[in-house]
């Protein structure tokens, strides 16, 4: 019991650590933006207009960022009511049932009053053995957070929560607003970045400072730029992530567009019917997470009458009676029918379990690409000359600071090249004799000398 408390104690305390480093980050870009380049050196010499609005529009994207951010990581995941739980007598026999069939039976008893339109692949009611509930429409499990959340989207470890219901509005406006807050530093702050490069700025420690936030911020933008496209369209589609990757499956199959209700209608049930609340991270959202329209349910007359229609041929196709009446009568047309259920939990876990992190997961790979472009930057630096710009020559310091970069950058590459040469070449040899022994293409490879250093 003891390791495991303490294994549990360590991962707790290490998934705050990517939000650390966010935190550290945005408080030293506030530093360099607001101490170093507005106080200090650039606009501290002379207070004009122009100072005031940088400083007034910094500190109002700054503050819109930081409150969407807290509330994305301090709202608590919604869970589902205590009507989705089963009763003390449906749990005990529940658990005394080996019979997949026998339990769906008990479900499908427990779950004939509540607002469900949406089973399994396989037409099994959606149960949760680990929270003992029925889990209600677009609901999933989240393993990190251990409990059944509502309209979960993806787990994100950058603000160590669950997006779900009670917090995708504050995910969103996270995103925009750290959008635009990179948008904001790296485009004033480029003016100054260029003219770090043609000797127009002192030799204080703020040109450093100059040169980071200008990076940072790109990289961040670029990043965040595409994670924020991505959720845009999932908001005009109305679905989530998970339902991305497996479309949910209501009483006709699989219809990855079965809550999409038209891209106005998705807006207001994520932002609210309030347009004035639209862009403040308060939350706003329609309905109580547990019951979702459906495109079924706002059907027209004339079509719900085609499909009643349409409905007794196919229900002798597949052996199942479904009532006639429209589904915005029945909240439990779909778990009406006569059909067999089969438990297929593994499977819809493995997929949640696999799409929980691909938020983060893209976010990460959009983060090292751009750090990837700034390493391509400072290994090509040493092999740079400086030049003149605009007539202006470079100083004593900015040489001595030119040759200090790139002596350092040489000698990096004269320590750890050989050392990664010769780890390469080692295990190349093991390889060699133990396993492609009498390969003549590795061995043409490895007496060509390429991995020797």
């Amino acid at each position: 019991m003891a390791p495991s408390h303490v294994l549990k104690c360590c991962q707790k305390v290490l998934a705050w650590v990517p939000v650390v480093f966010i935190a550290l980050v945005v408080a030293w870009s506030y530093y360099a933006y607001v101490v170093e380049l507005c106080v200090c050196e650039i606009f501290g010499k002379e207070l004009n207009e122009k100072t005031i609005v940088y400083l007034v529009v910094f500190h109002l994207s700054f503050v819109m960022f930081v409150w969407s951010y807290g509330k994305t990581i301090f709202t608590s995941p919604a869970t589902p009511s205590n009507e989705f739980c089963l009763s003390k007598a449906d749990k005990e026999q529940y658990e005394k049932e080996e019979r997949p069939e026998s339990q769906q039976e008990i479900l499908r008893r427990a779950a004939k009053d509540l607002p469900i339109y949406t089973t399994t692949a396989s037409r099994a009611i959606r149960y949760c053995d680990r929270c003992q509930l029925i889990k209600p429409d677009r609901c999933h499990h989240c393993s990190a957070c251990d409990v059944c959340v509502l309209k979960m989207d993806h787990h994100c470890p950058w603000v160590n929560n669950c997006v779900g219901f009670s917090n995708y509005k504050f995910f969103l406006l996270f995103l925009m607003y750290s959008l635009l807050y990179c948008l904001f530093v790296a485009a004033t702050v480029l003016q100054y970045f260029i003219k770090f490069w043609t000797n127009e700025l002192p030799d204080t420690h703020a040109k450093f400072h100059v040169l980071f936030l200008f990076f940072v911020a790109a990289m961040f933008f670029i990043s965040i730029l595409s994670l924020f496209s991505y959720h845009c369209w999932l908001v005009g589609k109305n679905r989530s992530t998970i339902e991305t990757f497996r479309a949910p499956t209501f009483r006709n199959g699989p219809d990855k567009n079965g809550f999409s209700l038209g891209c106005s209608k998705n807006l207001r049930e994520v932002f609210g019917d309030e347009k004035k609340y639209w862009l403040l991270p308060i939350f706003t959202s329609l309905g109580d997470g547990c019951n979702f329209p459906t495109r079924l349910v706002i059907m027209d007359p004339e079509q719900l009458a085609v499909s009643s229609q349409n409905e007794p041929a196919k229900s002798s196709v597949s052996n199942q009676s479904f009532p006639t009446r429209p589904l915005s009568e029945s909240q439990n047309r779909l778990l009406s029918s006569d059909c067999q259920w089969v438990e297929t939990g593994p499977e819809e876990e493995n997929v949640k379990s696999g799409s929980g992190f691909v938020c983060g997961g893209f976010f990460f790979f959009c983060c090292c690409c751009c750090w990837f472009f700034v390493g391509v930057f400072l290994f090509v630096f040493p092999f740079l000359r400086p030049r003149r710009a605009l007539g202006t020559g470079w100083s004593g310091v900015q040489e001595n600071v030119f040759n200090g970069i790139k002596s350092a950058c040489l000698e990096l590459k004269a320590n750890l090249y050989p050392m990664l040469c010769s780890k390469i070449s080692y295990y190349v040899k093991v390889v060699d004799v133990r396993w492609i022994n009498n390969s003549h293409f590795c061995t043409s490879v490895l007496r060509s000398g390429i991995f020797y250093v």
